[in-house]
């Protein structure tokens, strides 16, 4: 009888250990799928055996050295160990994010109920993940580059997805002794609108969302070329004014910048096109009063609600024809419920509906159906 026991709990011993290998298979097809990046150059993903390695290249302007991040599935050895690397083990189910430019990623993804910390909660505009903040989900966590370590580590998320515009990672680096990894996200470095999109594929990576990043990114690109296709062939490429003046500066994007970009695909004329630079440019105001007093079109960040108002900010800005002849827009004026901008929160993650926007205010006659989704003239 004994050994009769002894045999059976041997069997379902084996039977145990053939499971929890083939578990442990399963996680590994299931969270390291291979993704292929198209369109950004600040990372960099590669699936090595039973892990995939992740490089950030461009963390925050003029990083000196990339940032590498080891996924592996949860259940499975941890990978041989290399100097200056991040071991996450994936999937991720609590996720502090830092940016709002992450929030609509998360919700493509159906990932908004990992989310259970946010800097600045009155910044995120998005409904869906509000109703999170509101019912006490999502905890507020102070200042990005100050992060209220304590609430962090009562929350104790099993990753942190930060930026820095500085390279200033002082509060990163002291949750990480922890035990909590920290990762950067560089997404808003790309100089391509569609390679600010894709980031959504780093985003999915740490959570096994990689199959859904590909299909949303790809429905993304698609809208997107169709609408540049479908611009390069109107016979008019209307003169295009942006920016507006902070004190005595008035900035204007570079001509190889994120929003020159939409610019030329949207086959208009800007006015700074032949300028290199892919940040802004700081100019005086005859300087652009020469180059854009006739321009058709003035199109960018107008902080001013009316005409009216914009008139209060600076009289001068009344000498343009654009504002004589009520052709200016703003993407400042649609907001969430708390004030936050939703351009900046939507637009990295859907500039397909930018470039559709751009298109319907140069070429009327285009995109009959379409309803601007973030410009809008002002009054």
């Amino acid at each position: 009888m004994r050994n009769v026991f002894l045999i059976s709990f041997l069997v379902l011993l084996q039977i145990s250990c053939k499971k929890t290998i083939k578990e442990d298979s399963s996680l590994t097809v299931m969270y390291l799928a291979p993704q292929k990046i198209e369109y950004a150059s600040g990372f960099t993903i590669q699936n090595k055996k039973g892990y995939k390695e992740i490089k950030v290249t461009t963390p925050w302007p003029n990083a000196k050295q990339e940032l590498t991040y080891i996924l592996y599935p949860k259940g499975t050895n941890k990978p041989p160990t290399f100097p200056n690397t991040t071991y996450i083990e994936v999937p991720i189910e609590r996720v502090v994010v830092t940016s709002t430019t992450d929030i609509p990623m998360l919700e493509y993804l159906n990932l908004e109920d990992k989310l259970v910390g946010f800097p600045h909660t009155d910044y995120i505009s998005s409904e869906k993940t509000r109703t999170l903040i509101d019912s006490g989900s999502i905890k507020e966590l102070g200042k990005a580059e100050n992060l209220n370590t304590e609430v962090v580590l009562e929350l104790a998320p099993e990753l942190i997805i930060a930026f820095s515009s500085s390279g200033d990672t002082n509060t990163y680096n002291l949750i990480q002794k922890t035990g909590i990894p920290v990762v950067m996200n560089g997404s808003w470095l790309e100089e391509h609108p569609l390679g600010r999109a894709e980031w959504i594929k780093f985003i999915a990576a740490f959570f096994g969302k990689e199959t859904i990043a590909e299909e949303v990114f790809q429905n993304i690109k698609k809208e997107y070329t169709q609408a540049s296709t479908l611009a390069q062939n109107t016979a008019l490429s209307p003169s295009i004014l942006s920016g507006n003046m902070y004190k005595d500066v008035w900035y204007v994007p570079g001509g190889n910048s994120f929003f020159a970009k939409f610019l030329k695909d949207a086959n208009t004329n800007y006015l700074w096109s032949e300028n290199k630079k892919t940040g802004s440019l700081a100019l005086n105001f005859e300087s652009v009063l020469e180059n854009a007093q006739n321009a058709d079109l003035w199109i960018g960040s107008i902080n001013a609600a009316s005409l009216n108002e914009l008139e209060k900010n600076n009289r001068q800005y009344t000498l343009f024809n654009a504002f004589k002849n009520k052709a200016v827009y703003s993407s400042s004026l649609k907001v969430g419920h708390k004030g936050g901008l939703i351009y900046y929160e939507l637009g990295p993650m859907r500039p397909d509906l930018i470039l559709k926007d751009i298109i319907k205010i140069a070429h009327p006659e285009m995109l009959t159906d379409y309803e601007p989704y973030f410009f809008e003239k002002l009054n």
